[in-house]
């Protein structure tokens, strides 16, 4: 299976779901993104990784695990979201020490927020991006040349709360519909959900 390289577009921030974020991953080579819901943690570990003048007094956790390899020459080399189950993704984190190589299971929050300090690439397979990417067609505004870069600010998007559960009603052309709206509008975490609905029905 053949793989795809993603880039990190941004955190979408929500307040329809308690401490629910979406981690906004992008195709390098395509237009595609891959929203993953994540945890607040996670999140703002992720966040201040990707602001670089952003220096916590005490390391956080992924600091903590950064400083630890770096102290016993462990390097991450990249990170792969190799599955996807009802919704979740999971992940392994490629390592080495002394020339040898060593596969590490990790939730992909981890093993990204990991892969920015490490400034590993990180990848997922074809046929998940098939499976769960969204389409966005990138039509930026003239006068905002940096609408497509990543977000450097929290930015707030949705205002309907929808549990997954919520979707059982709706056919699957309504859910794509939907899917189609939130893409529009940005709300990453709803689409997630909607997606993860259209797959557990299509699988």
């Amino acid at each position: 299976m053949s793989l795809v390289k993603l880039t990190i577009k941004g955190i979408s921030y929500s307040q329809t779901q308690n401490g629910a974020y979406a981690l906004i991953l992008n195709e390098v080579d395509g237009e595609r993104k891959l929203p993953i819901v994540i945890g607040a943690f996670e999140a703002q570990s992720i966040a201040i990784a990707l602001e670089k003048e952003i220096k916590p007094p005490r390391p956080l956790t992924h600091d903590l695990f950064k400083n630890f390899a770096d102290r016993f020459d462990i390097v991450v080399k990249q990170v792969i979201i190799h599955k996807l189950v009802d919704g979740v993704f999971f992940s392994s984190i490629i390592c080495e020490r002394d020339r040898i190589e060593e596969i590490i299971d990790a939730r992909t929050s981890d093993a990204i927020a990991l892969a920015l300090r490490f400034n590993a690439p990180i990848f997922t397979y074809k046929n998940i991006l098939d499976k769960a990417g969204i389409y966005l067609k990138i039509n930026p505004e003239p006068d905002n040349p940096e609408s497509e870069n990543v977000l450097s600010e929290p930015q707030t998007f949705g205002t309907e709360e929808v549990s997954g559960e919520g979707y059982s009603q709706y056919s699957i052309q309504e859910l794509y519909d939907m899917l189609d709206g939130a893409v529009q509008n940005e709300d990453y975490e709803k689409a997630a959900n909607i997606r993860d609905e259209i797959s557990k029905r299509e699988s």
